[in-house]
C-alpha cells in the first residue's frame, strides 16, 4: 500500500504511527510509535513527535520543535520555530517520572510563537496567540494575546491574527476578515 503522505528520506518514522493524507515531514524529523498526525500537516526540519502525541488537521510545526508525550493539538494550530513543550513540572535526571506526565492541550487555531515555552498541564484556548519568547505558566483564554516571562495577557486577537480593539459597548472587528467579536465578562466570542 502506497503511503499518502510525504516524508523526506532523512526522516525517521517508527512503526505504529498514524499519519494523515497530504502531510509533509521534513529533514531529520522523528515520528515515534503511537503518535497521531492529522491530514495536511507540515512537520518542519529536526522535529520530534513523542509517543501519544496527537496533532489535528492542518497543524504547522516549524523547525526544531519537540512535542512530548501529553501534548494534544487541535486543528489549525501553529507551533513556531524552536518553541518548547514540557511534560513534567519537576524533572530530575535520577528520578523517573513517566507516570507523572501532565496533559497540555492546544485548542483549534492557536498560534505559539518562536522560542516560547509552554509549561505542562495547561490549556491554550482557541485562537489564542502566544508571543515569541513567552513562558506560559497557566491556562490561556480563547482569543487571548499573551507576552513575556511569565506570560501575561495584553490583549485579544482575531482568528486572522490581528489585535482586536473593543469599543465601549464590547464590540470589535478584524480589519482583514471584517468578522465581528464581542467581549463580555472577560470572554471573547465571534459573532456569527
Amino acid at each position: 500500500m502506497e503511503k499518502e503522505y510525504f516524508a523526506h528520506k532523512t526522516a525517521v518514522i517508527d512503526d505504529g504511527c498514524k499519519i494523515g493524507k497530504g502531510t509533509k515531514i521534513w529533514h531529520f524529523s522523528h515520528i515515534m510509535t503511537g503518535s497521531e498526525i492529522g491530514e495536511n500537516c507540515n512537520i518542519g526540519q529536526n522535529v520530534v513527535i513523542s509517543p501519544g502525541v496527537i496533532l489535528g488537521k492542518n497543524v504547522k510545526v516549524q523547525n526544531n520543535v519537540s512535542i512530548y508525550t501529553g501534548v494534544i493539538c487541535d486543528d489549525d494550530v501553529f507551533l513556531g520555530p524552536s518553541m518548547v513543550f514540557t511534560n513534567v513540572v519537576n524533572p530530575r535526571s535520577a528520578i523517573i517520572r513517566r507516570d507523572n506526565y501532565l496533559e497540555t492541550i492546544v485548542e483549534r487555531g492557536a498560534s505559539i510563537g518562536a522560542n516560547s515555552t509552554i509549561i505542562c498541564g495547561n490549556i491554550i484556548g482557541r485562537y489564542a496567540f502566544i508571543g515569541a519568547g513567552a513562558v506560559v505558566t497557566k491556562d490561556v483564554k480563547p482569543y487571548a494575546l499573551v507576552l513575556g516571562n511569565p506570560a501575561r495577557q495584553t490583549g485579544w486577537m482575531s482568528e486572522f491574527g490581528h489585535k482586536l480593539i473593543f469599543d465601549s459597548d464590547g464590540f470589535a472587528f478584524c480589519p482583514e476578515s471584517n468578522e465581528r467579536y464581542r467581549l463580555e465578562k472577560g470572554i471573547v466570542s465571534k459573532i456569527i
